[in-house]
């Protein structure tokens, strides 16, 4: 269910560049996070380095790369240990990927709510309603 997006700006030459990195974020989120890969959705956009800017300067300037990842999950799903850990792994395997990092890159986890996000047609409130047991109902009358 997650969607994540990546703009990303690398001086290395990356053969299969967006399929690489849009697997390799799929992988941890569900590493880090427990997502589901076969509902996460990628989109991944690469940005010539001469159009990014960090500290006034560019990246093509400076031989950096950098990033900007978003990915939005449901509120309440993920602890803030899980969160950090996601974020701090995907530090690392961009680096992998892209080359020397930027301080200024980013990954920005946002919590929607339930009745406000969703896939498919349906909020994920409604997918979890959908999923849970309705309790049999009880008599006030009734011991138990």
């Amino acid at each position: 269910m997650p969607m994540i997006q990546i703009k990303f700006a690398s001086p290395l030459t990356l053969s299969q560049g967006e399929a690489t990195i849009a697997g390799a974020a799929a992988r941890l989120a569900e590493q880090w996070l427990g997502k589901d890969p076969s509902v996460t959705a990628v989109l991944v956009e690469e940005v010539a380095a001469d159009r990014w800017f960090c500290g006034g300067r560019r990246l093509s300037e400076q031989g950096s790369a950098a990033f900007w990842l978003d990915i939005r999950i449901t509120e309440g799903t993920n602890s803030k240990d899980e969160k950090a850990a996601f974020i701090a792994a995907t530090f690392a395997t961009m680096a992998e990927l892209l080359g020397p990092l930027h301080p200024e890159s980013y990954v920005h986890v946002v919590e929607a709510r339930a009745d406000a996000y969703g896939y498919g047609g349906l909020t994920q409130e409604r997918r979890y309603i959908a999923g849970r047991p309705v309790p049999p109902a009880q008599s006030i009358f009734s011991p138990g």
